[in-house]
């Protein structure tokens, strides 16, 4: 079985998409891709990398607590970059990590599935002891 979680406060595309997938008795869940979306669905930072890793950040926040975890449960991530220039990586990245830093890898790509993102995260998460991943 699988739990597919639509957190409150995080805008997203329930019929087309989930936000977070997870696999019962994995200890394990996945967070869909994250953009620059506010809660209401407008884009945030149209054209700014890191004002858009901020917001993804913070939406990728909200994710978590809903599961009960933290940036430090994140074992794993991707993040998306149209328009990648080395310089602004460590811009992105700060934005991101907490402290450890997951395993990361960071893809250069052509196009988002809509033009104004230039940002996109998504994650693997290791559950806390004990947790489901169901909603709080």
């Amino acid at each position: 079985m699988i739990h597919r979680i639509e957190p409150d406060g995080v805008f997203g595309l329930p019929d087309l998409v989930s936000q977070v997938s997870v696999p019962v008795g994995t200890g394990l869940a996945f967070i869909g891709g994250q953009v620059a979306w506010d809660e209401e669905g407008r884009v945030v930072g149209e054209g700014d990398h890191r004002a858009q890793a901020v917001q993804v950040a913070h939406r990728i926040d909200l994710v978590l607590d809903a599961l009960g975890a933290q940036r430090r449960d994140i074992v794993k991530e991707t993040v998306y970059v149209v328009d990648h220039e080395p310089h602004l990586v460590p811009g992105i990245l700060e934005a991101l990590h907490g402290s450890p830093p997951p395993s990361s890898t960071l893809v250069g790509v052509a196009a988002l599935f809509a033009p104004e993102f230039l940002i996109e995260v998504e994650c693997v998460v290791a559950l806390p002891d004990g947790s489901q991943g169901l909603p709080r």
